[in-house]
């Protein structure tokens, strides 16, 4: 298989893969263990795989291949097949009880058994003793009620499947959850949101141990963020515009969300669902969770966030299409939502093929 135009600068991205090609690899490695079992979610594996992948193909790319690169171990109570809850099965060649030390990262993956798995105390108690033969230690998803269960995230700081989110910090009170992060470091102990986003946490431990350009150069081959800020919900609004049961309500959020821009106070907006204000407000909060001016904002920010990332627009420009008032309370509202500013937003995220 040749790639022989990427779209990014080929001076760094420049590949050519043939199938009978041996591609000289780092001499050296980092060993990553990515912990699986019945049922686990199959992105949780197949994501960070494909990233460290990657990142020892950059290493070569960029004439670092005497660096350390990475070595995956996939890793399961006993070796031989493991199915995904898609139903794909995997083969886990490695045993845990015959990997006990050599680990640099230990990775448990998540799915949707994985808080019922939190009760074997088998599997707690390798986890726990891989704990501390390690330099770090991380979690995919739901794979954060595994380290929960086995002790290691008392007190820390931690993040999982929105889905999940208040779950686990019901069973895990002295946890304190954050369940709109992408991804949570605590000391060396990490976790990270739903399925996709062990993606993400892969790029951070590759930035960690190779630098910058790796990452950034793994992301584009991926066709992934670099990097989504820290504070950036794991859904968008965009994704929850059609679950109220309300249709006008539903057909109303939708309306917003492609409307940033119009004058959308709660008069307008009762008005369009023929509805007084008051009773508007209130079957929406009913509805919806949140009030009409927080999702505005919400709206807002996702639409600011897009043409930050796509354009290169003022912020001036873009604040007005996108129905702030001003460049500051579009900063503002980037706080709240994202833990950045816009303009810092921009430096990080925007696209080398943005439009004017």
């Amino acid at each position: 298989m040749i790639y022989d135009k990427l779209p990014f600068d080929p001076k760094l991205y420049h590949l050519r893969f043939a199938d009978n090609e041996n591609a000289q690899l780092p001499t050296l490695s980092r060993k990553i263990g990515i912990f699986i079992y019945p049922g686990f979610e199959i992105v949780d594996l197949s994501g960070p795989l494909d990233a460290f992948y990657y990142a020892d193909r950059t290493l070569e790319l960029t004439g670092r291949s005497g660096e350390p690169g990475y070595e995956i171990l996939v890793i399961a109570r006993e070796a031989g097949p493991v199915r995904a809850k898609c139903g794909l099965e995997v083969l886990a060649p490695h045993r845990c009880c015959d990997v006990l030390s050599g680990l640099d990262t230990l990775v448990v993956s998540g799915g949707e058994c994985a808080p019922e798995l939190a009760g074997d105390a088998w599997v707690l108690d390798w986890i726990r003793a891989m704990s501390g033969r390690v330099r770090r230690l991380a979690s995919i998803c739901t794979g954060a009620f595994l380290l929960a269960a086995a002790g290691l995230l008392d007190n820390r700081r931690v993040t999982t499947h929105w889905m999940y989110s208040e779950q686990l910090a019901a069973a895990y009170p002295s946890l304190r959850v954050e369940p709109n992060r992408i991804f949570v470091r605590d000391g060396g102990v990490y976790t990270s949101g739903g399925i996709t986003a062990g993606i993400d946490l892969a790029l951070a431990l590759i930035e960690e141990d190779l630098g910058r350009e790796s990452p950034r150069m793994v992301a584009g081959l991926m066709v992934v963020f670099l990097r989504r800020p820290g504070g950036q919900a794991q859904y968008s609004p965009f994704l929850d515009a059609d679950t109220s049961a309300c249709r006008d309500i539903a057909e109303l959020k939708s309306w917003i969300l492609g409307n940033s821009g119009e004058n959308l106070s709660v008069e307008r907006l009762a008005d369009k669902v023929g509805m007084s204000p008051r009773n508007f407000a209130r079957r929406f909060h009913a509805e919806t969770g949140t009030t009409p001016g927080r999702f505005v904002e919400r709206a807002r920010v996702e639409a600011a966030r897009c043409r930050l990332e796509q354009t290169s627009q003022s912020l001036q420009a873009i604040a007005a299409v996108c129905g702030f008032v001003s460049v500051e309370r579009m900063r503002r509202a980037f706080q709240r939502h994202l833990d950045v500013g816009p303009h810092d937003y921009r430096d990080r995220f925007q696209s080398s093929f943005h439009a004017p």
